[in-house]
């Protein structure tokens, strides 16, 4: 832990919610089952001889829709999971026993945004734009925030802006910006733990590309064992210059999954 994050709980810590509220009609990717929420019992469905009534819900959902994580088990390449492990043989039962998200421990450790548009000169960049490595290497070096073993690394794009627009974040036609294979490379380098962004695919999407290509995933969770998170709201950590955090994620311990629904938090000086 740095000097600035001991000096934040010293003094006490503010919390900044990095995730996305889950809503029925949410934008997601359509590689996905939809999030869905009801209410299979209502107040006065059922009334108790005092009284007094209970509601319950009942939610559906892909695990990787809204703010989440992805497993290591989520992609393969050439028929191989991280560490070389066969990806047939690691689904036992439906389940993915290895590399399932129930293999996440819970994380509690440094954080940094890299505010790249800022670093860039512009309010936000646009669909398609490829994020590099020199771009990468530039925001660090500008904000003074260097990346190193162990760090959760957190990219703005400014595209998180159009969450609430449904349809335009997820891209289609306009691309999504976001890191390339040279950047993931890069970060690999650094032995990151993990990565997220404000997109909904993590990585470059090209315009009318769709999720065709991810060479960013393969980078990061199977060559690399480096969790990634997805559908992030950076703004507010940006508006501020909060470059430096205490990093919490928790995934629901899901065993056997691909992947699990998360609400990160940033902490810092109050």
């Amino acid at each position: 832990m740095t000097d600035a994050l001991i000096e934040a709980v010293a003094q006490g810590l503010h919390m900044v919610d990095l995730g996305r509220q889950l809503k029925v009609g949410m934008p997601q990717s359509p590689n996905h089952p939809q999030f869905w929420h009801t209410l299979p019992r209502r107040h006065g469905d059922s009334m108790r001889a005092d009284g007094g009534s209970a509601a319950n819900d009942m939610i559906s959902t892909g695990t990787h829709v809204g703010t989440h994580i992805d497993a290591l088990a989520h992609v393969s390449q050439d028929g191989k999971l991280f560490g070389g492990a066969d990806a047939g043989s690691a689904c036992l039962g439906g389940k993915y026993v290895e590399h399932g998200v129930h293999t996440i421990k819970p994380m509690v450790c440094r954080g940094v945004l890299l505010d790249v548009p800022t670093y860039l000169g512009v309010a936000d960049l646009e669909g398609g734009y490829e994020i590099t490595a020199e771009d990468i290497a530039g925001t660090i070096n500008t904000q003074h925030t260097p990346v190193g073993p162990g760090d959760v690394v957190l990219i703005r794009s400014g595209w998180g802006k159009k969450f609430a627009e449904g349809a335009a974040y997820v891209g289609g036609p306009s691309g999504v910006p976001g890191i390339g294979e040279g950047a993931a490379t890069w970060l690999a380098a650094q032995h990151i733990h993990a990565a997220g962004a404000d997109t909904i695919a993590f990585e470059r999407l090209a315009p009318g590309g769709g999720h065709a290509h991810l060479p960013a995933h393969r980078v990061f969770l199977v060559e690399n064992g480096i969790y990634i998170i997805e559908a992030l709201d950076l703004e507010e950590l940006a508006s501020r210059r909060l470059y430096e955090f205490i990093f919490v994620l928790v995934p629901l311990n899901i065993f056997g999954a691909t992947g699990s629904p998360v609400r990160p938090l940033a902490l810092v000086s109050a």
